[in-house]
């Protein structure tokens, strides 16, 4: 139940936002257009987006029709199904973590991507696979620096390139040298970029060709690394870098400090880009696989409730 434990710790502040409403919501004597109102509106504040809300509030009048329930108190077992509806992963979307692979990490500046990058690392290392490091960040020596620590400690191999040196150049060192050493996993850092400026998307484009040319038999994964306290801002910004590029998952840091813990239903909802890592801590191990289930139960559950319930808090 770690996980379970350090999610529940981590998105307190988000289950303090709406906690004791969302009881009264549920506590109420009917089933009536206030409540699905009132309930339509505390989602949105919780920033599980309109979308993904339009979607739970009709799957639960779908359901309260269907199923011929009168009381709030009845429907409200059904709210956590209707909301892991909108954010389900499965064993595909970790592929490559089981293949010969290259991930580009990208994201606008201060999300956590050389940290994230790092505990990536870490995790691999531990599970015995033979990693690369790459500095493609060659703009911010800092990133450099941290990289090059986060290296030293779990034993990836790293690569990195001359301050102001051309980002795809140490990409293309990257993928020859993951390919030459037979790696498992080749994680690239990328420099922070608005998503705005034109010339520093095209810049990933180039980076994703010169991985398409030099190692075409590698499984490539782009991961995307967004602050959990940018709340809807964070969508805006996985949308235009899906625009930019073919990310193919979502990983949400800081959620610990946040009350905005909702944004990962709302970005899977409105994009369709799996959430496939969430961070909850500074810890190595706070970098943890997304669960839609153990998502739920941390979001929407009282500390101390039944585990195997499978209800919503009422």
């Amino acid at each position: 139940m770690a996980l379970f434990s350090k999610l529940f710790a981590g998105l307190s502040k988000t289950r303090a936002q709406f906690d004791d409403e969302l009881a009264e919501i549920f506590a109420r004597d009917e089933i009536d257009d206030d409540f699905y109102d009132d309930l339509e509106e505390l989602l949105i504040l919780a920033d599980i987006g309109v979308k993904a809300t339009e979607n739970i509030i009709d799957g639960l009048r779908e359901d309260a029709k269907k199923l011929r329930i009168k009381s709030p108190n009845e429907l409200g077992s059904h709210l956590a199904l209707k909301v892991k509806d909108q954010m389900a992963t499965c064993e595909a979307d970790y592929e490559f973590e089981n293949r010969k692979s290259v991930v580009l990490v990208v994201g606008v500046n201060g999300v956590g991507k050389t940290t994230t990058i790092g505990k990536l690392a870490a995790k691999y290392r531990a599970d015995g696979k033979k990693v690369i490091v790459a500095a493609a960040d060659t703009f911010r020596a800092a990133a450099q620096d941290q990289l090059s620590v986060w290296a030293e400690r779990s034993g990836a191999y790293l690569i990195t390139g001359k301050d102001g040196q051309d980002p795809s150049s140490v990409v293309y060192d990257a993928v020859n040298a993951a390919r030459s050493r037979d790696t498992d996993i080749c994680l690239i850092d990328t420099a922070g970029r608005l998503n705005n400026k034109k010339n520093l998307m095209e810049e990933l484009k180039k980076m994703n060709r010169i991985i398409e040319r030099e190692y075409p038999d590698a499984y490539k994964e782009t991961l995307i690394v967004l602050d959990g306290a940018t709340g809807q801002n964070a969508v805006n910004q996985a949308r235009e870098f899906k625009d930019a590029t073919d990310v193919s998952g979502i990983v949400i840091t800081k959620l610990d400090g946040s009350a905005k813990g909702g944004i990962a239903i709302a970005i899977q909802s409105e994009l369709s880009i799996p959430v496939k890592f969430v961070g909850v801590g500074e810890g190595v191990d706070d970098l943890q696989k997304f669960d839609a289930d153990t998502y739920v139960r941390a979001l929407f559950y009282r500390e101390g409730a039944d585990d195997d319930a499978g209800e919503t808090e009422e």
